[in-house]
């Protein structure tokens, strides 16, 4: 029996392939893909930043949704709405757009100071109702809201609030994503007067209050139906330990039963070494010669010597404390000690930089270090590398570690969060394993990992057993996507709105 077919609105502030910071992106471009290939009527939501290039993207004006007026506080605020497709799929995006909120260079950051913009408060707020506001006027009811992060958290609020009584809103549910608890978008407590709701909802221990500020994510954490994040153990990890609660757990504690954790999915035609334009020479499962040739092509390109034999080992990241790159630093003469590679790709803390920079100084041989990004050589790492270093401190889901399967190239990963999720230990599981893994967050344990890495690597045979285990893998958006529409269900089996 066919599945009823639903209505779903996906706000984000980011989606690919059209503004991007970082995971959230990702998911907001491949997820309603896969929804719409599943039969359902999904549609897009998102700011109209500087960056989005109208004529690359073939942006279309949407007569009836002009000049719409929105408050945001004591101010209404004219809002119009452009509409293209997500690339190659019929998955419409509305664009919001507001020349003065939206179109600058950053998309939550100042470039030049680096410092959050002081009035995203309002930009969000505005985002926000400007999505109920839209569907109403495109006489679109939406059954399900699925909302993102702390940019999109304050739609599941407004509808159990201002819109309690709009029976237009009377069958819709909310399901909110968490990509990464840290980001919870908190701004003083006059920012209550902005988004028309009362200033007697933030009193201490409210729904909406977090250490006397108003929080934006604990918000839609208290009024979303449903909550999921990116991975089961990072769901888990988030409502038992305060280094991962960050200070919300007891909520999550409390929402238990509406907590769900959905393992992110990866777009496996984009990163797939049979289809990928981007690596030196396109291998299969069947014919595995080309993982050495990209193996000698990437060392080229880093300025290393190719070494039959000697295995290198692929980062790519952002360079920050969350990472673990830490542990790294702790055991940087150890590690050039062993005989291997590393290519590093990824930007971010100074001191990071200066890290591998100066590994690259001291240990030419062994150290290739890329400030930046350049996608073309993270697909040729994945190709090339023999092994994927991910040490990080917390890692809500991860994707390299999964694209990192698809090439054949092993992770060596801290057993947390999603890495906990995808990377089963070789050493622990001989016949089962896909790679290797350290609970401690230590830098002799991660040494331990990769020097286990390296032995296993030296038995030809049972090292080609566990790339091809890898590479047997399905992390596939298909998956994921089911796995939400269950999801969806169960919201709209949640009761109506009205309870604040």
């Amino acid at each position: 029996m066919r599945k009823k077919r639903l209505k779903i609105l996906y706000a984000a502030s980011e989606v690919v392939p059209f503004a991007k910071t970082g995971g959230l992106a990702d998911v907001a471009g491949a997820l309603p893909k896969q929804l719409k290939q599943l039969g359902h009527d999904v549609r897009v939501i998102m700011p109209k930043y500087s960056s989005i290039k109208e004529t690359k993207f073939r942006l279309r004006e949407v007569i009836r949704l002009r000049d719409i007026e929105v408050s945001v506080g004591d101010q209404t605020y004219q809002i119009s709405i452009k509409s293209a497709f997500i690339p190659d799929t019929k998955v419409q995006v509305y664009f919001v757009e507001h020349g003065d909120l939206y179109n600058r260079e950053g998309l939550y950051t100042d470039p030049k100071t680096g410092e959050s913009y002081s009035d995203n408060d309002v930009r969000y707020i505005l985002l926000s109702r400007g999505a109920l506001e839209i569907a109403k006027i495109l006489y679109w009811q939406p059954e399900i809201i699925h909302v993102n992060d702390w940019q999109t958290a304050l739609i599941p609020l407004y509808l159990k609030t201002l819109y309690k009584d709009d029976p237009f809103f009377n069958g819709t549910r909310t399901v909110l994503s968490v990509h990464n608890l840290g980001y919870q978008g908190i701004f003083p407590p006059s920012a209550v007067r902005l988004t028309g709701l009362p200033e007697t909802m933030l009193f201490p221990m409210a729904p909406i209050e977090f250490y006397g500020s108003f929080s934006f994510l604990k918000a839609g954490l208290e009024y979303a139906d449903i909550i999921t994040t990116v991975s089961p153990t990072y769901a888990r990890e988030i409502q038992t330990d305060p280094e991962f609660g960050v200070g919300l757990e007891g909520v999550l504690q409390r929402r238990s039963q509406d907590l769900v954790g959905i393992l992110n999915g990866i777009d496996d035609a984009e990163w797939n070494p049979e289809l990928d334009p981007l690596i030196a020479r396109k291998y299969s499962k069947a014919d595995f010669a080309g993982k050495e040739e990209n193996k000698k092509a990437l060392l080229e390109f880093s300025g290393l010597k190719y070494h039959r034999g000697t295995p290198v080992i692929g980062i790519i990241s952002r360079l920050a404390d969350q990472k673990g790159f830490d542990l790294i630093a702790a055991v940087l003469d150890r590690l050039s000690a062993l005989d291997l590679q590393i290519v590093v790709l990824g930007t971010g803390e100074e001191k990071y930089h200066r890290l591998f920079k100066q590994a690259a100084e001291q240990f030419p041989q062994k150290f290739s270090v890329q400030l930046g990004f350049n996608n073309q050589l993270a697909h040729q790492i994945e190709a090339g590398a023999d092994m994927f270093l991910m040490p990080s401190r917390y890692e809500p889901c991860g994707l390299n570690q999964m694209y990192s399967f698809m090439y054949g190239t092993v992770p060596i990963v801290r057993a947390t969060g999603g890495l906990a999720d995808t990377v089963i230990d070789v050493s622990e599981h001989p016949d089962t394993g896909t790679g290797f893994s350290f609970r401690e967050y230590n830098a002799t344990k991660m040494l331990d990992a990769i020097q286990r890495a390296l032995s296993l690597y030296k038995d030809s045979e049972a090292w080609h057993a566990l790339q091809l285990r890898g590479m047997n893998q399905d992390f596939s958006w298909r998956n994921s996507a089911k796995k939400y529409v269950e999801i969806y269900e169960q919201a709209l089996k949640k009761p109506g709105p009205a309870i604040g």
